[in-house]
């Protein structure tokens, strides 16, 4: 199906564009985590990781080892998004801790939904975190990871205004309506209501973000004091591929799914 593959491509893109980055700046993606400071040899975890994520990658260009490394994959992000959870826990009301969390977890749910659907395309039985109720749960938390996008743009309006292009009137505005956006698209993933939808327009906005926000912060002069230095440009506009990527995927397992209220025969 054309569907399964744009999924793999994307899925392609994104963890390549993450390996690249690690191994340019010798630095987990995306930055500003405590993850791996306490580590030995805490380099060659950085570069031993994105040589991983790239066999990944390559694994997934061909067909007779597409599903296996799916499922290596997953595994990796799945161990990302558990050692990112460890800062929830000591500061579970900390915005940050949770930001860090939310974003190692969009990764693993859209290799998690690509492993599934390559997985039903090769014909193999469906696996237990491969079957229609593991699939309605991450998407589920994917919506649950959107609301709270949307409320850290309302916690944090003021700081979000900076990233709304200036040649747009009502910065201020922008950054509620996209944090509604977050929050509404992310309901209807959690509640089934239009998931497709939401699914779709979530995934438009990410991308988006990615062109009006990031993209142009490279040719701005002065540079913004947020997109400063050139390792967090490349950094954010990296994590905001990821994000918008698993989108996608989370968009195109829906595809069954009507535009409307009703159900596709």
């Amino acid at each position: 199906m054309r569907s399964i593959a744009l999924a793999r491509a994307l899925i392609v893109i994104s963890v390549a564009s993450v390996a690249l980055l690690s191994l340019c700046y010798g630095d987990f993606v995306p930055l500003g985590q405590s993850f791996g400071h306490w580590l030995p040899w805490r380099g060659a975890w950085v570069h031993g990781s994105a040589l991983l994520l790239l066999a990944a990658g390559a694994g997934l260009c061909f067909s007779r080892t597409a599903v296996p490394s799916a499922l290596a994959l997953c595994s990796y992000q799945a161990a990302f998004a558990v050692i990112c959870a460890l800062p929830v826990l000591s500061q579970p009301l900390g915005v940050g801790a949770w930001y860090g969390f939310c974003e190692a977890l969009a990764p693993l749910i859209g290799a998690w939904i690509l492993y599934a659907l390559l997985r039903g395309q090769s014909g193999r039985a469906q696996a237990p975190i491969t079957g229609a109720r593991a699939m309605r749960t991450a998407q589920v938390l994917f919506g649950l990871s959107c609301v709270f996008y949307g409320w850290s743009h309302f916690a944090y309006a003021g700081y979000t205004a900076t990233f709304v292009p200036s040649w747009l009137p009502g910065r201020l505005g922008f950054a509620y309506l996209t944090g509604l956006g977050h929050v509404a698209a992310g309901i209807g993933l959690v509640v089934g209501v239009l998931p497709r939808l939401a699914a779709t327009l979530e995934a438009a906005m990410m991308s988006l973000f990615g062109l009006l926000v990031w993209v142009p912060s490279f040719f701005a002069q002065p540079t913004p004091a947020w997109a400063t230095p050139a390792q967090t440009r490349w950094s954010e506009l990296v994590v905001t591929f990821v994000l918008a990527a698993a989108a996608w995927v989370i968009a195109i397992s829906l595809g069954n799914r009507s535009w409307g209220f009703r159900a596709r025969p």
